[in-house]
């Protein structure tokens, strides 16, 4: 396969994946900025933070990588299902007057639009699927969850990485502002995936992120004093 042609299906298949590298960056950042805030505030040992984190962050993305893959198979399943149980043309069309009625359209749009796909097979089975609520095309399950494991780790690495270079103390400050200045982007790139108004959905994403950092603090001081 040429590279320009790799690059083409690489390019789409992140098209199809956008969604997917969103959440896993999301859920990679939020956990993880938990995770090494709660061991870095009650250790000064780079190695202990370094540890907890790179462990977490692994088992992280594994776990959402293999709970990506088990729901797109699941829905690819029930889309499946759905295409066995379908019935034939002409009970598909018999049953398609009450279906658009319950869809919003009238007597005439509904009885207008079965006789137009009575004599179509596939077009009648199509719509009675589609009213149904069937996924006109699964996604690849392999390929979400390659991009969800890519997603989750490379997100997950940014508040760690701080801590292999610099001491506690700096790379608590660093990790901090690296952490929420990905979260911000994060925040744009959900907006843009769900169209949501740019401005609240980076609020949300940052206070999210703050609040697992202040809850793994919490946690880690709060067992740390009883254990001490």
């Amino acid at each position: 396969m040429k590279f320009g042609a790799m690059l083409q299906r690489l390019h789409r298949s992140f098209q199809n994946s956008a969604g997917t590298v969103v959440f896993g960056m999301e859920d990679g950042t939020v956990s993880i900025f938990g995770l090494i805030f709660g061991v870095a505030a009650t250790t000064s040992n780079p190695k202990t933070v370094l540890i907890a984190g790179a462990s977490g962050a692994v088992a992280a993305a594994v776990s959402m990588m293999a709970g990506s893959y088990l729901d797109i198979e699941t829905t690819r399943d029930k889309a499946k299902a759905a295409r066995l149980a379908a019935p034939s043309a002409a009970e598909a069309a018999a049953s398609l007057p009450p279906r658009l009625a319950k869809a919003g359209l009238n007597e005439q749009q509904a009885d207008a639009l079965t006789r137009a796909v009575k004599n179509n097979p596939a077009a009648a089975g199509g719509l009675w699927l589609a009213l149904g609520g069937a996924a006109d095309a699964p996604l690849n399950p392999v390929e979400q969850a390659s991009w969800m494991l890519f997603a989750d780790f490379l997100a997950a690495a940014v508040p760690i990485v701080p801590f292999v270079v610099l001491p506690v103390a700096q790379a608590r400050i660093v990790s901090a502002v690296v952490t929420l200045l990905l979260l911000i982007g994060l925040g744009v790139g959900r907006a843009r995936v769900g169209g949501r108004d740019p401005i609240r959905t980076v609020f949300e994403t940052v206070l999210i992120g703050v609040a697992a950092a202040l809850a793994g603090v919490g946690i880690s001081v709060l067992i740390d004093r009883l254990f001490a």
